[in-house]
């Protein structure tokens, strides 16, 4: 699953500019120069994700097609946390454990965007999960 979330950029009249995530309304940055707003919007991102995962919260699935938007990718330990999360789906974080042969707290760090896992340890979970891992470079 690619995760890159749609967001607008709007020019400002102070010569500025507005980043918006058209599925994350409560997210949003803004930059003096486009390049400097859209670094800023990967952040702001990032730092969203993790805490509505750290928290509980739904997080929502990002949009397709949407014309003219810029798609922005979370930091790598939020994707890798998203993506085990929802490869999981159903599954308890103790069947995943259980197949990990790993301790609660070890399978649950996983799903922690701020935890660092191996290569060696999310190749492993996406096994257990019936998924394999890619990587790409971009």
């Amino acid at each position: 699953m690619d995760i890159r979330y749609p967001a607008t950029v709007e020019h400002q009249h102070d010569g500025s500019y507005l980043v918006r995530f058209i599925d994350l309304e409560d997210t949003f940055t803004e930059g003096k120069t486009k390049e400097e707003a859209l670094f800023n919007a990967a952040e702001v991102l990032s730092a969203m994700l993790a805490w509505r995962l750290d928290a509980g919260k739904d997080v929502p699935p990002p949009s397709r097609k949407v014309r003219g938007a810029h798609y922005i990718a979370p930091d790598a330990k939020t994707q890798a946390a998203m993506l085990l999360r929802l490869a999981r789906a159903e599954r308890s974080v103790s069947d995943l454990a259980r197949a990990l042969e790993t301790s609660w707290p070890a399978a649950k760090r996983l799903e922690d965007p701020t935890h660092w896992p191996s290569l060696k340890t999310l190749e492993k979970a996406a096994a257990a999960l019936g998924k394999r891992l890619v990587l790409t470079l971009e």
